[in-house]
């Protein structure tokens, strides 16, 4: 071979080699950080929890009944735009407690999974088989009034500007400017505000508190948004027949009963 195409091929053999180094290296940190048991074991737990707790909870009938009357796309951008908000508020609010001593927060963490689980038995045992109608119809009064407020509102909106006259020669929007009207519509904004008021202070909540002031965070975060997408997914798809397919009473059982193993488990493991 000639001595500069051999140059050549040596120095091309060096640098591939090394960067072969360099990937494997970056592959191997990136799988020492995110998928270590601390991260599986925070994003199944949390993945659990919120599986457990939202199926037949009002933000699952909110999103289930919205969208019966409007696209279902909108709607579940606006609630899961609104639980990932919130999960990732309350991932933050867990971590910022991991400053006080863990001893503390492990017995904190231990004692609410027990009240949670032993709750949820109670209400489980004493819960009607139609529970989960009467929470649906209880969602549709309060939609139903939101609706009327915002048809009230802009009936004077049009009145005052008389959008009613001009709408009818107004321009093409653009597509993006499509995008920004559905995202600001009183439909969206009505979603995402009653998604995030239902969630706030909710079990999960809590619950996603405490699961990242003791798990992995990255694992509980992306665990909780992955169990918010899929409950709203179902709820939007077809929410209604899903109540009625699903007993909230067993639901409520089975998630005491999970809450109960997290507590074993959350002792089981210890402080450290």
């Amino acid at each position: 071979m000639d001595p500069v195409a051999q140059l050549v091929y040596n120095d091309t053999q060096v640098i591939a080699a090394t960067a072969a180094t360099d990937l494997s290296g970056l592959y191997n940190s990136l799988l020492d950080k995110y998928m270590q048991p601390g991260f599986w074991h925070g994003f199944f737990v949390s993945l659990a929890v919120i599986i457990v707790s939202e199926i037949g909870d009002k933000t699952f009938f909110i999103a289930a009944i919205m969208a019966m009357k409007h696209p279902r796309m909108l709607i579940f951008s606006a609630a899961i735009g609104a639980l990932i908000v919130m999960t990732i508020l309350s991932v933050v609010l867990g971590f910022i407690t991991t400053i006080i001593p863990q001893v503390y927060t492990f017995y904190a963490a231990t004692f609410l999974f027990v009240i949670f689980g032993l709750r949820m038995l109670y209400e489980g045992y004493h819960m009607n088989d139609d529970e989960g109608q009467e929470e649906l119809e209880e969602v549709q009064m309060e939609l139903k009034k939101k609706e009327e407020e915002l048809d009230n509102q802009k009936t004077v909106s049009d009145l005052e500007t008389g959008a009613s006259e001009t709408a009818a020669v107004s321009s093409t929007p653009s597509p993006i400017g499509s995008i920004f009207k559905s995202i600001f519509s009183p439909i969206f904004i009505t979603a995402f505000t009653m998604t995030f008021l239902a969630e706030w202070g909710d079990r999960s909540q809590i619950t996603t508190i405490i699961l990242s002031s003791r798990e992995d965070p990255w694992g509980v975060c992306i665990g909780g948004c992955f169990g918010h997408s899929l409950c709203t997914a179902g709820a939007v798809i077809g929410g209604r027949m899903i109540a009625q397919r699903i007993s909230v009473r067993t639901v409520t059982l089975i998630g005491g009963v999970v809450f109960l193993l997290f507590a074993v488990s959350s002792l089981y493991r210890g402080p450290s």
